[in-house]
Protein backbone atom coordinates (compact mmCIF):
# COMPACT_ATOMS: atom_id res chain seq x y z
CA UNK A 1 0.00 0.00 0.00
CA UNK A 2 1.56 3.56 -0.71
CA UNK A 3 0.30 6.80 -0.08
CA UNK A 4 0.11 8.97 -3.01
CA UNK A 5 -2.04 11.93 -3.01
CA UNK A 6 0.09 15.41 -3.17
CA UNK A 7 -2.96 16.95 -1.42
CA UNK A 8 -5.97 16.15 0.52
CA UNK A 9 -9.03 15.05 -1.15
CA UNK A 10 -12.46 15.18 -0.82
CA UNK A 11 -15.01 12.25 -0.73
CA UNK A 12 -16.58 13.51 -3.38
CA UNK A 13 -13.68 13.86 -5.39
CA UNK A 14 -12.24 11.26 -5.25
CA UNK A 15 -15.79 9.20 -6.01
CA UNK A 16 -15.39 11.38 -9.24
CA UNK A 17 -12.11 10.42 -10.06
CA UNK A 18 -11.59 6.70 -8.95
CA UNK A 19 -15.19 5.78 -8.93
CA UNK A 20 -14.12 2.84 -10.76
CA UNK A 21 -10.95 2.28 -10.17
CA UNK A 22 -10.79 -1.10 -7.79
CA UNK A 23 -7.10 -0.03 -6.71
CA UNK A 24 -7.24 2.92 -4.83
CA UNK A 25 -9.12 3.74 -1.78
CA UNK A 26 -9.12 7.47 0.54
CA UNK A 27 -8.15 7.10 3.83
CA UNK A 28 -8.05 11.01 5.64
CA UNK A 29 -8.19 12.74 2.44
CA UNK A 30 -4.74 10.74 1.37
CA UNK A 31 -5.45 8.57 -1.91
CA UNK A 32 -4.13 5.06 -1.13
CA UNK A 33 -2.51 3.02 -3.96
CA UNK A 34 -3.47 -0.48 -2.65
CA UNK A 35 -1.29 -2.50 -4.72
CA UNK A 36 -2.84 -5.65 -5.24
CA UNK A 37 -1.02 -8.42 -6.49
CA UNK A 38 -2.21 -11.72 -8.43
CA UNK A 39 -2.26 -14.13 -5.38
CA UNK A 40 -3.98 -11.30 -3.73
CA UNK A 41 -6.98 -11.54 -6.14
CA UNK A 42 -6.52 -15.15 -6.35
CA UNK A 43 -7.26 -15.31 -2.90
CA UNK A 44 -9.93 -12.63 -2.29
CA UNK A 45 -11.68 -14.68 -5.42
CA UNK A 46 -11.95 -17.42 -3.73
CA UNK A 47 -13.50 -15.92 -0.99
CA UNK A 48 -15.96 -14.40 -2.59
CA UNK A 49 -16.71 -17.83 -4.66
CA UNK A 50 -17.04 -19.85 -1.11
CA UNK A 51 -19.32 -17.10 0.62
CA UNK A 52 -20.99 -16.34 -2.87
CA UNK A 53 -21.90 -20.09 -3.33
CA UNK A 54 -22.94 -20.52 0.15
CA UNK A 55 -25.41 -17.63 0.59
CA UNK A 56 -27.04 -18.42 -2.99
CA UNK A 57 -27.70 -22.26 -1.86
CA UNK A 58 -28.95 -20.69 1.94
CA UNK A 59 -31.14 -18.48 -0.12
CA UNK A 60 -30.35 -15.17 1.68
CA UNK A 61 -31.32 -12.15 -0.09
CA UNK A 62 -27.44 -11.09 -0.20
CA UNK A 63 -24.97 -10.57 -2.83
CA UNK A 64 -21.32 -9.57 -3.62
CA UNK A 65 -21.14 -6.54 -5.49
CA UNK A 66 -18.70 -6.68 -8.19
CA UNK A 67 -16.98 -2.83 -7.12
CA UNK A 68 -18.52 -1.02 -4.00
CA UNK A 69 -17.31 2.03 -1.70
CA UNK A 70 -17.84 2.29 2.46
CA UNK A 71 -17.98 5.37 3.37
CA UNK A 72 -16.74 4.76 7.21
CA UNK A 73 -18.07 8.04 8.82
CA UNK A 74 -20.02 11.11 7.41
CA UNK A 75 -17.76 13.53 8.21
CA UNK A 76 -14.26 11.96 7.10
CA UNK A 77 -12.44 12.44 3.95
CA UNK A 78 -12.56 8.35 4.21
CA UNK A 79 -13.59 5.78 1.87
CA UNK A 80 -12.91 1.92 1.90
CA UNK A 81 -13.01 -0.72 -0.85
CA UNK A 82 -12.88 -4.10 0.64
CA UNK A 83 -11.60 -6.99 -1.12
CA UNK A 84 -15.03 -8.66 -0.62
CA UNK A 85 -18.24 -7.19 0.98
CA UNK A 86 -21.12 -8.44 1.45
CA UNK A 87 -24.56 -6.62 1.09
CA UNK A 88 -27.94 -6.87 2.07
CA UNK A 89 -30.24 -6.38 -0.71
CA UNK A 90 -33.61 -5.69 1.20
CA UNK A 91 -32.46 -2.75 2.93
CA UNK A 92 -30.34 -1.12 -0.07
CA UNK A 93 -33.52 0.98 -0.53
CA UNK A 94 -33.07 3.17 2.07
CA UNK A 95 -29.22 4.07 1.01
CA UNK A 96 -29.05 7.74 -0.02
CA UNK A 97 -26.67 7.45 -2.82
CA UNK A 98 -26.89 3.72 -3.91
CA UNK A 99 -29.24 4.14 -6.82
CA UNK A 100 -26.85 6.27 -8.78
CA UNK A 101 -23.48 5.25 -7.32
CA UNK A 102 -22.23 2.19 -5.81
CA UNK A 103 -21.58 3.82 -2.16
CA UNK A 104 -22.35 2.33 0.91
CA UNK A 105 -23.09 4.92 4.10
CA UNK A 106 -25.41 2.79 6.40
CA UNK A 107 -23.27 -0.20 8.38
CA UNK A 108 -26.69 -1.99 8.08
CA UNK A 109 -26.86 -2.40 4.57
CA UNK A 110 -23.55 -5.01 5.15
CA UNK A 111 -23.61 -7.74 6.41
CA UNK A 112 -19.63 -8.78 5.95
CA UNK A 113 -16.44 -7.41 4.97
CA UNK A 114 -13.34 -9.19 4.06
CA UNK A 115 -9.80 -7.86 3.72
CA UNK A 116 -7.04 -9.74 2.06
CA UNK A 117 -3.65 -8.41 4.04
CA UNK A 118 -1.10 -7.04 2.12
CA UNK A 119 2.05 -4.73 3.12
CA UNK A 120 -0.55 -2.40 4.55
CA UNK A 121 -1.49 -4.88 7.30
CA UNK A 122 -1.57 -2.72 10.35
CA UNK A 123 -4.82 -0.39 9.05
CA UNK A 124 -6.16 -4.35 8.43
CA UNK A 125 -5.78 -5.51 12.03
CA UNK A 126 -6.22 -2.06 13.51
CA UNK A 127 -7.55 1.14 12.06
CA UNK A 128 -10.23 -0.88 9.99
CA UNK A 129 -11.40 -3.03 12.67
CA UNK A 130 -12.56 0.47 15.05
CA UNK A 131 -13.84 1.54 11.71
CA UNK A 132 -16.16 -1.35 10.69
CA UNK A 133 -16.93 -1.73 14.33
CA UNK A 134 -18.53 1.52 14.65
CA UNK A 135 -20.34 0.86 11.20
CA UNK A 136 -22.31 -1.75 12.78
CA UNK A 137 -20.85 -4.59 10.31
CA UNK A 138 -21.82 -8.06 12.34
CA UNK A 139 -18.54 -9.41 10.88
CA UNK A 140 -15.53 -8.67 9.53
CA UNK A 141 -12.21 -11.02 8.13
CA UNK A 142 -8.64 -10.70 8.02
CA UNK A 143 -7.15 -13.15 5.92
CA UNK A 144 -3.85 -12.88 6.68
CA UNK A 145 -2.69 -15.52 4.22
CA UNK A 146 1.24 -14.89 4.32
CA UNK A 147 1.19 -14.38 7.90
CA UNK A 148 2.33 -11.05 7.53
CA UNK A 149 0.34 -9.40 10.66
CA UNK A 150 2.31 -8.61 13.56
CA UNK A 151 3.08 -10.75 16.29
CA UNK A 152 0.42 -9.13 18.17
CA UNK A 153 -2.09 -9.96 16.33
CA UNK A 154 -1.08 -13.57 14.75
CA UNK A 155 0.92 -14.80 17.57
CA UNK A 156 4.39 -16.57 17.04
CA UNK A 157 5.87 -18.20 14.96
CA UNK A 158 4.27 -15.98 12.64
CA UNK A 159 1.97 -18.22 9.96
CA UNK A 160 -1.38 -17.71 7.90
CA UNK A 161 -3.86 -16.74 9.89
CA UNK A 162 -7.49 -16.18 9.22
CA UNK A 163 -9.45 -14.24 12.09
CA UNK A 164 -13.12 -13.76 12.50
CA UNK A 165 -14.28 -10.61 13.79
CA UNK A 166 -17.60 -10.97 15.60
CA UNK A 167 -19.49 -7.76 16.52
CA UNK A 168 -20.80 -8.21 20.09
CA UNK A 169 -22.36 -4.85 21.14
CA UNK A 170 -19.86 -2.20 19.67
CA UNK A 171 -16.56 -4.21 19.64
CA UNK A 172 -15.31 -6.86 17.79
CA UNK A 173 -15.01 -10.21 19.15
CA UNK A 174 -11.66 -12.10 17.44
CA UNK A 175 -11.38 -15.94 16.56
CA UNK A 176 -8.37 -16.85 14.98
CA UNK A 177 -7.63 -19.82 12.47
CA UNK A 178 -4.75 -21.50 11.29
CA UNK A 179 -3.96 -23.87 8.20
CA UNK A 180 -6.23 -26.98 8.59
CA UNK A 181 -8.80 -25.63 11.17
CA UNK A 182 -12.70 -25.21 10.10
CA UNK A 183 -13.39 -21.78 10.35
CA UNK A 184 -16.51 -20.95 12.47
CA UNK A 185 -18.43 -18.02 11.21
CA UNK A 186 -21.87 -16.44 13.42
CA UNK A 187 -23.26 -15.33 10.40
CA UNK A 188 -22.74 -18.48 7.84
CA UNK A 189 -23.30 -21.50 10.76
CA UNK A 190 -23.09 -24.12 7.81
CA UNK A 191 -20.20 -23.06 6.00
CA UNK A 192 -17.66 -25.37 5.42
CA UNK A 193 -13.93 -23.57 5.35
CA UNK A 194 -10.82 -23.39 5.87
CA UNK A 195 -7.79 -21.24 5.00
CA UNK A 196 -6.28 -24.08 2.77
CA UNK A 197 -9.25 -24.07 0.27
CA UNK A 198 -8.72 -19.89 -0.19
CA UNK A 199 -4.67 -20.03 -0.38
CA UNK A 200 -3.19 -19.51 -3.91
CA UNK A 201 -2.10 -22.92 -5.62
Amino acid sequence: MTYISPKILTKEYFISEYRDNPRYELADGELIDMEPTGPHETVSGKVATKIGIHFVSEQLPWFIPRTCLIYPFADAATARRPDVVVLDETVLDREPLWEREPVITLGRSIKLVVEVVSTNWETDYARKVEEYALLGIPEYWIVDYRGLGGVAFIGKPKQPTFTVCQLVEDIYIQQQYRLNQLINSPLFPHLQLRLNDILPR
